[in-house]
């Protein structure tokens, strides 16, 4: 046993360890040792599936916004004269439609009519008790105006005068009801349809938003109804230019929006957060929210997805497919984007590199596992193609956006493209619609749709696309305005480059 009381000699540094390891050999020892570790270290949380930070990604893509909010600068709330413009137009589109009124009740042509982008009106919800309003053509020494009356529910009146709408006279002029009368008959009776009295049914033009039963009360109590006309339909198909500004900015932002949010994008997130980071940058910038549909691979092969979308997660592979709409200043953006994230194997890959040659790129380093990266596979090259068939598709129909070509033209040019390249029976929807206070209006862009000829002023979406279902889909939309001397201007900023600047 050995003996506790008896010493031990000090540690001394022999002569060997002082030969055979020099100070400078054990310093550039543990300088690889501790460099071996931190890689290992990195390389074992690059590779460990971590939950994205939703927080700084929110972060990333609303200050990639706000780095240019130019977009903005031009346009302005429509100012009161012009909805007594549109009304003198709408008495003129009457006059040709041989009509003696065009009623409505609360919706979207209420407010494009009434003051759509004031930013303190209270909407009118439609309910059971009617409350219309009336556009009637006065014609004063040949020259047609408009004459503007409401009716409305008795207690309601007061309601009504506080809307702002406005009017050339001090005050609305309003026919009032009682709860236990007719109000279709009241209405008949009023002063609005003396002149009329015993001659012939009133012929009034309905607007597509009124329901039908109040359709039917009009028609019940004495009045002709019919649907819209062609010339009431072009009183808000053809945009003023302080309309083609709203629009202009509020697609043009939504635009950016998606691109300023794309480089931010990590592989992890699922459908609904990326949804959620798109949806706050655009209520940053003062957009109203209306509809955000966000698709990764096969889920974006349904052109509006399927009954259960949103959890799945991206990938440096997936093809995201975002159709988006926001309101700014009572006015409806409509956009699609298509692309990939940006591959984050790249900066890490050259670290590693970096790190291993400065150790000579020693075997040990070198069996490192490579980071994951896009493979060049057959789907990923599909993706290539029907990104660029898609691309193509739209340019051909946007040199269609001419005066006088039928809405049909538009259509064919672009399903032209992606027949030709074999993908006809993938393009499953029209090319697109109208766009202005409402996301979709007339005129359609269908290949049915030979009647109707495009004119200066009017402002569409161009919106091919390719969807195979099971693996993945492709949309391209931009907005277009028809312009007098035959090229079309893009109202949503610049068009997608490609997958990765979209």
């Amino acid at each position: 046993m050995e003996d506790q009381g008896k010493k031990r000699p000090p540690f001394r540094r022999t002569k060997y360890l002082t030969s055979k390891f020099p100070r400078k050999c054990i310093l550039l020892l543990s300088l690889f040792s501790f460099n071996f570790i931190l890689l290992s270290r990195t390389q074992f949380l690059w590779n460990k599936e971590s939950k994205p930070d939703i927080a700084e990604i929110q972060k990333c893509a609303i200050e990639n916004l706000h780095a240019d909010l130019s977009f903005l600068d031009a346009a302005s709330p429509i100012r009161a004269d012009e909805f007594l413009d549109r009304r003198d137009r709408l008495a003129r589109a009457l006059v040709a439609s041989e009509a003696d009124a065009f009623i409505l009740e609360p919706g979207y042509t209420f407010q494009y009519y009434g003051n759509t982008s004031q930013t303190d009106w209270e909407p009118w919800e439609p309910e059971e008790r009617p409350f219309l309003m009336l556009v009637l053509p006065i014609s004063t020494a040949g020259v047609v105006t408009a004459k503007t009356a409401f009716l409305a529910p008795h207690f309601e009146e007061g309601r009504v005068r506080m809307l702002g709408i406005p009017s050339r006279e001090s005050e609305l002029e309003i026919v009032t009801w009682e709860e236990h009368w007719d109000p279709y008959s009241t209405l008949l009776a009023s002063h609005l349809f003396a002149g009329l009295e015993g001659k012939r049914k009133p012929k009034v033009v309905v607007d597509e938003e009124m329901r039908d039963f109040i359709a039917r009360g009009l028609a019940g109590a004495g009045f002709e109804t019919r649907g819209l006309t062609p010339e009431v339909e072009l009183v808000r198909q053809i945009k003023s230019s302080a309309e083609v500004e709203v629009l202009r900015a509020a697609n043009t932002g939504t635009v950016a929006a998606v691109r300023a949010m794309r480089p931010c994008l990590v592989a992890g997130l699922t459908e609904d957060e990326v949804r959620d980071i798109l949806d706050a940058s655009l209520l940053s910038v003062g957009f109203g929210l209306f509809f955000n549909i966000v698709l990764f691979e096969e889920d974006g092969a349904l052109p509006h997805g399927g009954f259960v979308v949103g959890k799945k997660k991206l990938t440096q592979e997936t093809m995201v497919v975002i159709d988006v709409g926001a309101h700014y200043l009572g006015y409806s953006s409509d956009i699609c984007r298509s692309f990939f994230i940006d591959s984050a194997s790249q900066p890490k890959r050259a670290c590693l590199d970096q790190l291993l040659f400065f150790f000579g790129k020693m075997r040990l380093l070198a069996q490192t596992p490579r980071l994951p990266q896009v493979e060049e596979t057959e789907l990923h090259a599909e993706k290539l193609k029907v990104w660029n068939i898609v691309l193509d598709a739209q340019t051909a129909a946007a040199a269609q956006f001419k005066p006088n070509n039928s809405a049909a033209s538009i259509d064919l040019a672009a399903r032209k493209v992606i027949e030709e390249a074999g993908y006809g029976h993938c393009f499953t929807h029209r090319l697109g619609h109208g766009i202005g206070i409402k996301a979709h209006e007339s005129p359609y862009l269908n290949k049915w749709n030979t009647k109707v000829a495009l004119q200066p002023g009017m402002t569409f979406t161009n919106e091919p696309g390719i969807y195979l279902e099971g693996k993945f889909g492709v949309r391209h939309e931009d907005i277009y305005l028809v312009r007098e001397d035959g090229d079309p201007e893009l109202l949503s900023g610049r068009r997608a480059i490609d997958p990765y600047n979209p």
